[in-house]
């Protein structure tokens, strides 16, 4: 980050996920983290496909972990679909349409190898791409276009092999997408 680049900071929420305050996001994460505001997004390619990343070596938690297509943290003050957009143009460079809530209320608390905590109310959205990502290498290692029901297979008997909050929340996507 170049000294003209303010550090990112990330809603801190109550009990009660109510705002009360922002940290560096820097800061943030850590044995003892603090319940904050996050996203999770699962990107479509238009024939059935799910983009899904694997996270790259240097990110502070889970890295080189396989996961949804991307996450992040809304800005204070930044509604939770503008966040979307503009993490995945960070992240994958891509534009996205059809931006879709579908988890409005999940949340999860996980602890990484190394004792950091991620301790999130982390609402799911669903959106489409028109093509494939160009990705950022500080943010994804690799990437793939997979079916979905082969994504909510491997969520169902295979849930180690991706983050803990994409292994949570398939289940869940499984059954709001099956309506």
């Amino acid at each position: 980050m170049s000294a003209a680049t303010p550090p990112e900071r990330v809603v801190l929420l109550d009990e009660h996920r109510r705002p009360v305050g922002t940290a560096d996001k820097r800061e943030v994460h850590h044995t003892r983290t603090p319940l904050h505001l996050a996203f999770s997004c699962y990107v479509f390619d238009g024939r059935g496909n799910v983009l899904v990343t694997r996270r790259a070596l240097a990110k502070r938690t889970w890295p080189g972990v396989w996961t949804n297509s991307f996450c992040g943290h809304p800005a204070p003050g930044e509604a939770l679909p503008d966040a979307v957009r503009r993490r995945a143009r960070h992240e994958l460079g891509l534009d996205l349409a059809g931006v879709e809530l579908v988890l409005p209320d999940f949340a999860y608390q996980a602890t990484a190898p190394d004792g950091t905590v991620e301790n999130e109310f982390c609402p799911v959205f669903r959106a489409d791409a028109a093509g494939d990502p160009l990705a950022n290498p500080d943010e994804v290692l690799e990437w793939r276009w997979i079916p979905w029901p082969e994504l909510a297979a491997l969520g169902r008997v295979a849930p180690w092999t991706l983050s803990p909050w994409a292994a949570e929340q398939l289940p869940l996507l499984a059954e709001a997408f099956a309506d």
